[in-house]
């Protein structure tokens, strides 16, 4: 049912709410967009549940912001943050205030399709155990003590460079860590290792 696949885009970018809507109506996704966080804010206390992407950079009220907004104000909606490259850090803070998912520009149709229907998934059973967790988990045990301090150092947002200082290991090293790290977690792409590490409960020291 159309009520069950509702889906509001909140981004000040046009042509990024034009081009989602045209492709989440074709999937058959009720959509309404917002060109503002306050905009959404202030339609949101009126609107059925549904799950909700959103630009984490935008001016006036951030993501961030309108997603604490919205707990504040027991609002449930189920959160897909959009971020650029540099945001890891804060696609990390919103994951860990309850965003199911963050996704990086410049995006594929098939990840924002596969992000929803985990972010639907959870609004239909809020309180279910998540199996992706709980291999997640089991993933994560498989790490060395370096791979898994490469793997925080990637969470924190930090460069490569920066970990191996830090570390005091070469650059060089790092990488060679940071693919297996990828490689152990099943992770194509750093935004999906980030997903991984945090559904399986790593919360890096400097969030």
């Amino acid at each position: 049912m159309l009520a069950e696949r509702r889906v509001y885009i909140v981004d000040d970018d046009e042509a990024v709410r034009d081009s989602l809507s045209v492709l989440l109506e074709s999937k058959a996704f009720a959509v309404r967009s917002f060109a503002s966080a306050l905009e959404f804010l202030e339609a949101a206390p009126s609107l059925p549940a549904g799950c909700l992407i959103v630009d984490i950079r935008m001016p006036e009220m951030d993501g961030l912001e309108l997603q604490q907004h919205l707990i504040d104000r027991s609002l449930d909606f189920s959160l897909i943050v959009i971020t650029g490259h540099g945001d890891v850090p804060l696609a990390v803070r919103a994951m860990k205030a309850g965003a199911v998912d963050f996704i990086q520009k410049p995006f594929a149709s098939e990840a924002i399709l596969n992000s929803l229907d985990t972010a639907l998934a959870r609004l239909a059973a809020p309180n279910e155990q998540d199996p992706a967790a709980v291999a997640a988990a089991t993933k994560l045990a498989l790490l060395s003590p370096r791979e898994r301090e490469v793997l925080e150092g990637l969470l924190a947002g930090l460069p490569n460079k920066t970990i191996a200082y830090d570390l005091a290991i070469s650059p060089r090293t790092v990488e060679i860590h940071r693919a297996r790290v990828m490689d152990k977690m099943g992770a194509r792409s750093l935004s999906e290792l980030v997903r991984l590490a945090l559904s399986a409960g790593v919360r890096p020291s400097s969030q």
